[in-house]
């Protein structure tokens, strides 16, 4: 379902992709969201969705998401959440050489809700986290969601002061990243502004 206001500013969500206690991902989508409020002012709404906050089990539907027959109330919550945004932006940290589990499992919840609309990648991790966002966009595809080409790849040990590797440490970006992040934005924005015309002509 696609409650978002048509006539209104693009909404693009930044979702926090861990769950994990002493993650470091929220430093990662303060810097971003601050980022793409300034960048995208009189241009999108921006807004911050921590999935650690969302309260959502192991998927528990007894249907797949593609028959819409949401049964439990916080899938129901999530699609209405999910729903009201034109596009996101996607803060992941690399695990395993994929997504965090709770990215995958926030993604699976839901199908209409993430059709026709653009996605891009804030990744970080040892090798920039790129296997991260690569999955995410494999994953995306098949909720027809368009992922831009632009991705800002963050280093865990060149982007962020981390003394000691089990601790959190301090998000410091290198001043190379932020013109990729704005171009990243640009896409975003850009792309779900123009599949807002296509959500449009299916519903009438």
């Amino acid at each position: 379902m696609d409650t978002a206001p048509q006539t209104e500013l693009p909404r693009i969500a930044v979702i926090t992709g861990s769950t994990r206690p002493g993650r470091r991902t929220d430093q990662v989508a303060v810097w971003v969201h601050r980022r793409a409020t300034d960048h995208l002012h009189g241009r999108a709404e921006v807004v911050t969705v921590d999935l650690a906050d969302q309260d959502l089990p192991l998927l528990d539907e007894p249907l797949p998401a593609a028959f819409g027959e949401y049964r439990h109330p916080h899938t129901r919550r999530w699609a209405e959440l999910v729903g009201a945004f034109d596009g996101f932006v996607f803060v992941v940290p690399e695990y395993n050489h994929s997504m965090p589990a709770a990215v995958k499992n926030a993604i699976d919840y839901l199908y209409a809700e993430w059709n026709d609309k653009a996605a891009g990648f804030v990744s970080f991790g040892i090798h920039g986290g790129v296997r991260a966002a690569e999955h995410l966009r494999l994953v995306l595809a098949e909720t027809k969601t368009a992922c831009v080409r632009t991705t800002v790849a963050l280093n865990l040990f060149a982007d962020f002061d981390v003394p000691d590797i089990r601790q959190r440490g301090t998000f410091a970006p290198a001043e190379h990243h932020e013109p990729a992040l704005l171009r990243m934005l640009d896409e975003v924005v850009e792309w779900s502004t123009a599949l807002r015309t296509i959500r449009a002509g299916r519903a009438s």
